[in-house]
């Protein structure tokens, strides 16, 4: 969808939008909706009719970073630019690129909810992209039947292009013009989220706390209806694109006024697929820019410059496109003001070429200390993350480690400004590597508007 076809939308929808302000099993977009996971099974809102809420995301920043390496030189021609492909872009100070989100929540029915959610400008891609749509089941009423009625009651169905719920930490990321959720300014330095087609079935208990998820995907962020023609190194036979099945099991229950409990377990799965991309299937970009980056490379690219060319500078993408089987444990405690969420993954999967499994691990650690007590308006927090991965063609197993600091302030419940002072390092990588010795580090200030 292009932004001609965005603002018609816009424009159709917005008599609608005026009345529409209260959704049923919404997680709100604006200070709310922090530290909110799985939508909750509570029916709070009654249905008048059919309702639209225009809500939308929008964050600019400034970042003072700078980046370093120690890679021997190579001299290549990429395309039509010739120079030292490890040598590193000199960064400048500077504001990024805005990002921009347009998200559509439609009450359609009692318990059933339309979510389309547009990227109208992101690092990746900077034209408007539809991100996905899907439906939200709470409610069966249209079935006409008691039974279902009584399940439903603890069940919710997620249908559609939705995004993957695999871990917990998906719902804590910046996504685009949406940051609002992310107390620092970047996500994982290996960033599990993606949008796939398929079906979420969740079991919410709110007595006991228990909830557990089933799902299958299709195992793309592009769907395929054409036959495979490549050849699966590992199988010796044409490629396959069996569904992908992902699961989570917690617990999560506030056990007494000022103590909060999460804890939760979940996995992704898939055989074979035409390209997968679990670990890299942001459509916005990362929010450090430029970093780690070559002047030759983006020069000699197709693309503009080393801003699209390199639209995840600072992550880690293990190119697990063609296998891929990964598990994560989240835990997160909230005492009064103070939070920890904690993060152990590990991951094994392969590309097509390719005739073994790699493996990936990650571990991440956050604390945070919100006040003042009631209204958390601001918060100060420190995260640490850690990848330690195989890479193709590389001696040693590959380490990545990111500590930041930050510090933030609602101003309203839907502005918000935070500052956040990053350092990561590369090690192990080989001396031809543009990641050899590679480091960066400085501050990033950010600002955002969620409504």
């Amino acid at each position: 969808m292009n932004l001609k076809h965005t603002l018609i939308a816009l424009a159709i929808a917005l008599p609608f939008g005026v009345q529409a302000q209260d959704m049923q099993f919404f997680r709100p977009n604006n200070q709310l909706g922090i530290n909110r996971f799985e939508t909750v099974k509570v029916d709070t809102v009654p249905f008048t009719g059919l309702k639209v809420k225009i809500g939308g995301g929008f964050t600019l920043a400034y970042q003072t970073l700078k980046a370093f390496n120690t890679a021997t030189p190579v001299t290549k021609t990429i395309g039509t630019a010739t120079g030292n492909i490890n040598a590193i872009t000199p960064l400048y100070n500077g504001f990024n690129l805005p990002m921009a989100n347009l998200i559509f929540d439609v009450q359609l029915a009692d318990g059933v909810r339309l979510n389309m959610t547009s990227y109208l400008s992101t690092r990746h891609h900077e034209d408007s992209w539809v991100k996905g749509g899907y439906l939200q089941i709470d409610k069966v009423g249209f079935l006409h039947s008691e039974l279902a009625d009584r399940l439903m009651k603890n069940v919710t169905v997620i249908i559609g292009q939705s995004d993957v719920d695999y871990g917990d930490q998906h719902f804590r990321r910046s996504d685009g013009g949406n940051t609002i959720y992310n107390a620092f300014v970047e996500n994982y330095v290996m960033d599990e989220f993606a949008t796939e087609i398929g079906m979420h079935v969740y079991y919410k208990c709110p007595k006991t706390g228990l909830f557990a998820m089933g799902g299958i995907t299709d195992g793309e962020l592009n769907a395929v209806t054409i036959a495979p023609t490549k050849i699966d190194a590992k199988t010796g036979q044409p490629n396959k694109f069996p569904p992908a099945y992902l699961g989570k099991l917690g617990f999560d229950k506030q056990l007494s006024t000022d103590f909060r409990l999460r804890i939760s377990g979940s996995f992704y799965t898939v055989a074979s697929a035409n390209s997968n991309t679990l670990f890299g299937g942001d459509r916005a970009g990362s929010n450090y820019f430029n970093v780690m980056s070559n002047p030759t490379t983006a020069a000699g690219s197709t693309l503009t410059q080393a801003v699209d060319y390199n639209a995840f500078s600072g992550r880690f993408n293990p190119g697990f496109s063609q296998e891929n089987h990964a598990y994560m444990g989240n835990l997160f405690l909230k005492y009064k003001g103070l939070e920890f969420f904690g993060t152990a993954e590990t991951a094994k999967g392969r590309t097509i070429t390719e005739t073994s499994n790699r493996g990936a691990r990650q571990y991440a650690g956050e604390l945070i200390y919100r006040f003042p007590q009631g209204t958390e308006n601001f918060w100060v927090g420190y995260r640490y993350n850690t990848v330690s991965a195989t890479i193709a063609g590389n001696t040693k197993d590959v380490t990545i480690d990111r500590s930041a600091g930050t510090a933030g302030w609602f101003l309203t419940r839907n502005i918000m400004m935070k500052a956040e002072y990053v350092n990561q390092q590369y090690k192990n990588y080989d001396a031809t590597n543009i990641l050899n010795g590679g480091k960066f580090s400085g501050l990033v200030i950010q600002a955002a508007i969620s409504f």
